[in-house]
């Protein structure tokens, strides 16, 4: 159990429609997202890419064959979405806006990586990646910064 404030989860559920809606993604496709503390995302973090400190997301995608978060029946399921809100807390307080912004940013930037999209094998695809994070946040200027 984490303690903290209750992110809006009708506005990123909502947010998460229109994201996989505008990514081609239609038609009973879903995808599951566990909000969570710094060491439970650390000890994710450290199993699956090897890397032994907290992150603010992670993304599964189906394909991977994570056992992460297991899938009630969906047979067109995207994959999994970890967010820390211990972190999400912290960098919304650095970043001087609101928690719902940071999970809405970070929520975005999940979706994107499982639809394929990634900002860490080179400027383009960063930049590609952030194109589409501004379309669906607005612009981001400081919002955008990622642990890698």
């Amino acid at each position: 159990m984490i303690s903290g404030p209750s992110p809006d989860t009708r506005t990123l559920a909502d947010l998460a429609g229109r994201v996989m809606q505008g990514e081609g993604l239609t038609g009973g496709m879903s995808l599951a997202v566990r909000v969570m503390g710094d060491e439970e995302i650390r000890a994710l973090n450290r199993e699956f890419l090897g890397v032994n400190e907290p992150t603010d997301v992670l993304a599964f995608p189906d394909d991977a064959d994570s056992e992460f978060i297991v899938p009630r029946g969906e047979s067109d399921y995207l994959g999994d979405i970890a967010i820390s809100l211990s972190t999400a807390v912290a960098q919304a307080a650095e970043l001087g806006h609101s928690l719902d912004a940071e999970l809405s940013h970070l929520l975005v930037h999940g979706i994107l990586h499982l639809c394929g999209f990634d900002h860490v094998t080179g400027q383009e695809d960063e930049s590609r990646m952030l194109e589409r994070e501004e379309f669906y946040l607005g612009d981001l200027g400081t919002v955008h910064r990622h642990r890698t």
